[in-house]
């Protein structure tokens, strides 16, 4: 747990040091999101009835945009055959750094997803909902897109390539996720929606480090 704990330490270190990565991320998920009031009019009724899926599809976007890098610069830079030597397994460096991008990405992008939300008129409990369904789902994205990111590693468009990947694999995530809204402001609970959303992750925690130290094994090769 040492070396999982120092590449942790490492990956957010590196992102402290360049704070406009996160910048341009959050900047893309705030301006993908203003533009649809701002696109569709006042109509309180109609943003409302559309804002959860809004707010998911502008994170999910937003958290690609910063994949394409999660481990092309250790792949660059000769890091990457550090990692294939080092002595802790593989998986380990590879949940480390998906747990870094989701806590640099997903987590910022939970957080203000309900600061946005107001923009399309969501009340109090549909705010807390939507930020709930975030912190849980978005763990799911960073899993999928590292294995995405790890599958493309090296190839030339590889930013298209990830998306054609991460895009498809991402989808149950992001129906149940906008769905808990539609279904709270429907008078109904959203616990079968989280609970969903949690096997979602617990599956992609289960699986996906695997395949992505596959991956980068071949990679590296």
């Amino acid at each position: 747990m040492s070396g999982f704990t120092a590449l942790l330490r490492r990956d957010l270190s590196l992102v402290w040091r360049r704070p406009g990565d996160v910048g341009v991320v959050l900047a893309f998920f705030v301006v993908a999101t203003v533009l649809f009031p701002l696109g569709i009019g006042p109509e309180t009724n109609v943003l409302a009835r559309i804002a959860a899926g809004v707010l998911w599809c502008a994170a999910l976007f937003a958290a690609l945009l910063s994949l394409e890098r999660l481990f092309a610069a250790d792949y660059e830079d000769g890091t990457l055959d550090l990692l294939l030597l080092a002595p802790w397994p593989l998986e380990l460096a590879a949940l480390a750094k998906c747990l870094a991008h989701w806590i640099v990405t997903g987590l910022p992008l939970s957080l203000l997803a309900p600061v946005l939300g107001v923009a399309f008129g969501l009340d109090g409990p549909s705010l807390l909902a939507l930020m709930a369904t975030l912190l849980v789902g978005t763990p799911t994205l960073s899993l999928i897109g590292g294995l995405a990111a790890a599958l493309t590693l090296g190839a030339r468009k590889s930013g298209a390539l990830l998306a054609l990947l991460a895009l498809p694999l991402c989808v149950p995530t992001l129906i149940f996720g906008a769905g808990a809204i539609e279904t709270l402001a429907a008078g109904d609970g959203i616990v079968t929606h989280v609970a969903i959303l949690a096997a979602l992750a617990l599956v992609a925690l289960a699986t996906t480090p695997w395949a992505i130290a596959a991956a980068l094994r071949q990679a590296g090769e």
